[in-house]
């Protein structure tokens, strides 16, 4: 099983990213399961997301423990059930807790919980994030403000230094690319696209040569 992470800062195009991701592995012939965190199949998602569109600081805390259980009951139900499985927002989510617990908890958690060489953080710079966050959305949820955005980018990158960066601050389509590039490295090194035996190659000069001899026979 491929284990895909797409994590990373608000509106950094999270979502978007991750359906290219399953569309590409789909045209493949794969089965694929998104899991987009808060999720909206279940209690704890519901009250993540609830957290997150209340204010005050008790909601913060509330958010922080539901979207862990949201996590926790997507790694029990759909880790594994698949050829390819993604995981939109993930062990990011403890960069939005306070400083001094986040690079312990991170090392913790990265231990117990499944990680892979295919986890992505989407970095996007606080004002552009802000300015897709008023654009797009209706409701905006208790982190989406520009200090926020700071504090938590600060403490995110602190985390992901072994992750592959991806800055989607640049276009879907440069973005994309850079993911795709990766992908395909990673598949190659990890097994997932099989390579063919040396003596099966042909270089194009071989192919022309054989073509040559197979005219020259039938005139």
């Amino acid at each position: 099983m491929r284990f895909i992470v797409v994590d990373g800062l608000d509106a950094a195009g999270k979502d978007t990213h991750a359906l290219l991701i399953k569309r590409r592995y789909e045209k493949k012939g794969e089965k694929v399961i998104i899991r987009s965190h808060p999720s909206t199949d279940n209690m704890f998602g519901y009250q993540a997301k609830k957290a997150l569109l209340e204010g005050g600081k008790l909601s913060k805390t509330k958010a922080s423990i539901f979207f862990a259980l949201d996590v926790f009951y997507s790694l029990i139900n759909y880790y594994g059930k698949a050829d390819t499985v993604i995981f939109v927002r993930y062990l990011c989510g403890i960069a939005y807790l306070p400083r001094s617990m986040v690079k312990k908890l991170y090392t913790v958690c990265s231990k117990i919980f499944p990680t892979s060489n295919y986890m992505f953080f989407l970095d996007v710079d606080p004002d552009e994030a802000l300015r897709r966050v008023e654009d797009e959305r209706e409701e905006t949820e208790i982190f989406e403000n520009k200090k926020d955005l700071i504090k938590v980018k600060k403490k995110a990158l602190s985390m992901v230094e072994d992750w592959h960066r991806i800055d989607t601050t640049q276009p879907i389509p440069q973005a994309r690319k850079e993911i795709e590039d990766i992908l395909e490295k990673e598949d190659r090194a990890n097994g997932f696209i099989k390579r063919e035996r040396p003596d099966k190659l042909e270089t194009a000069n071989e192919q022309k040569r054989k073509k040559k001899i197979v005219a020259e026979s039938e005139a």
